[in-house]
């Protein structure tokens, strides 16, 4: 058998009922909350509505922000090469957790688009994993690098459309500028 301590008392005692306090709720009943654990909005003073109605730019993140410009600077290329893309996949990552092959002279393979010594995009070809399944082939754009190279809103979507333009010539084993122009 369990020993819970008394409650402190929420005010005076009036003709043996509590007085309530001005706006607070009555405290759940024991038997209401079960004593699974600790509830974090104990007295009824959480939120009463979401900090920002979902129709406000602030609602969404950068992150979404920046899925919408991808989704954007891809949808391009992808109207011009939609059959030969069709087994690849585009993925976003906050930040490159890669190093580049010779940390000296800064060397990245033909599968990555960098900035000097900070990688912005990387290609992952198709292949099988450990478990012999077949993968799809993936571009990751790395989504920090990109944002922090950009000054505006435009100058996102244009980096973002050329770092895209060289992954997929590299994927597609062609030419950038034909990327650009469509197939023939």
């Amino acid at each position: 058998m369990r020993f819970h301590p008394p409650r402190p008392s929420r005010g005076r005692e009036i003709r043996g009922q509590e007085a309530r306090v001005r706006g607070a709720r009555p405290a759940p009943e024991p038997a209401e909350t079960g004593r699974r654990g600790r509830v974090r909005d104990r007295r009824g003073r959480g939120l009463r509505s979401p900090l920002l109605p979902q129709y406000v730019p602030a609602f969404t993140s950068r992150a979404d922000e920046f899925d919408g410009v991808a989704l954007e600077a891809f949808a391009e290329i992808d109207a011009r090469w939609h059959d030969q893309l069709a087994g690849l996949d585009i993925a976003v990552d906050d930040i490159p957790r890669m190093l580049p092959r010779d940390p000296d002279s800064i060397q990245w393979p033909d599968e990555v688009t960098a900035d000097g010594a900070v990688p912005l995009a990387r290609l992952i070809p198709a292949g099988v994993d450990t478990r012999g399944n077949p993968t799809r082939a993936q571009i990751i754009l790395f989504r920090r690098p990109l944002e922090i190279r950009a000054k505006r809103g435009a100058d996102l979507l244009e980096l973002v459309h050329e770092v895209l333009v060289q992954q997929v010539a590299t994927h597609l084993g062609v030419d950038e500028d034909i990327v650009d122009r469509g197939p023939e």
